[in-house]
């Protein structure tokens, strides 16, 4: 299933993409797609329902953030072997981890807002793992069977925030509008093989970002086995996995994120996005 979320921003109804690629209205099966509804027992019961008895949603929505009341948003750095090499970081013996601030999250195709004082800001395409069940302390064989589903989230950064005003990454990762999540969520059984996934993001129509899962350094079972050892994982939480090459940062000589700028990406099954970098304002 693709489970959505279309509507204003703070107003979002839920829905489901059907097999045709229309969206169906959900609100009258479930009052939001959020922590309650993620659960095994939630989705087997919503996969016995048929799409064709759902109102159609008309037009074309605008679609938000598909998880509503995300806990956690997660972040893995330096996943991906090739994008360790093109920044010159060393390979991470363990997950390296920090945290996006969840007022970053906004829905795939609204406006990406440059912070004030911004000169290096940055794009990542990246898979997010969303979670279903509560996993603490969870062995890898089992990790998957406490993920909901995936989507497609763009990691977007401030380098100079993050790399050049000491502390954490975090400063540079969390900015208002930084976490563009969607279209939708793919529920796991959609996707046969989440290490064989292409990810791909054009800034103003050229190709900036080409990947695939499989180089990841820590696979999505390690990821989620490795986190719930530090913090308790609960339904709504989103981890997002790392980024392939062809970052900005990573260009000779670098580029970053001018206003007007219009970012496209997506991961395959997973579906796109479409942001245009605006200048800041209150």
């Amino acid at each position: 299933m693709k489970l959505l979320r279309y509507g204003p921003s703070g107003e979002e109804k839920p829905g489901l993409l059907d097999a045709a690629g229309v969206i169906r209205d959900l609100s009258g099966v479930w009052p939001d797609v959020g922590p309650a509804q993620l659960g095994r027992a939630a989705l087997a019961q919503l996969a016995g329902l048929d799409p064709a008895s759902l109102p159609v949603v008309a037009g074309q929505p605008r679609l938000g953030c598909p998880v509503a009341q995300v806990g956690k948003l997660v972040a893995i750095g330096l996943n991906y072997f090739d994008h360790a090499a093109e920044v010159g970081a060393a390979v991470p013996q363990e997950p390296v981890i920090f945290m996006k601030a969840t007022s970053c999250i906004q829905g795939p195709d609204d406006d990406v807002m440059l912070p004030q004082g911004s000169t290096r800001c940055d794009w990542e395409v990246e898979l997010g793992i969303v979670i279903g069940e509560r996993a603490r302390y969870v062995e890898t064989e089992a990790a998957l069977d406490h993920v909901a589903g995936y989507c497609v989230v763009n990691d977007v950064s401030e380098r100079e925030f993050q790399m050049d005003r000491g502390g954490t990454w975090d400063k540079g990762k969390g900015c208002d509008t930084f976490g563009p999540i969607g279209p939708w969520l793919v529920t796991r059984e959609e996707i046969d093989d989440v290490q064989a996934l292409d990810l791909w993001l054009d800034v103003n129509g050229r190709r900036m970002q080409t990947g695939n899962t499989r180089t990841m350094i820590f696979d999505v079972r390690t990821i989620v086995s490795y986190v719930s050892r530090f913090m308790t994982l609960l339904p709504g939480d989103v981890i997002i996995t790392g980024t392939p090459p062809g970052v900005g940062l990573g260009k000779q000589p670098p580029v970053f994120l001018r206003p007007g700028d219009v970012m496209t990406l997506g991961v395959a099954g997973l579906g796109c996005q479409r942001q245009t970098v605006v200048d800041f304002a209150l």
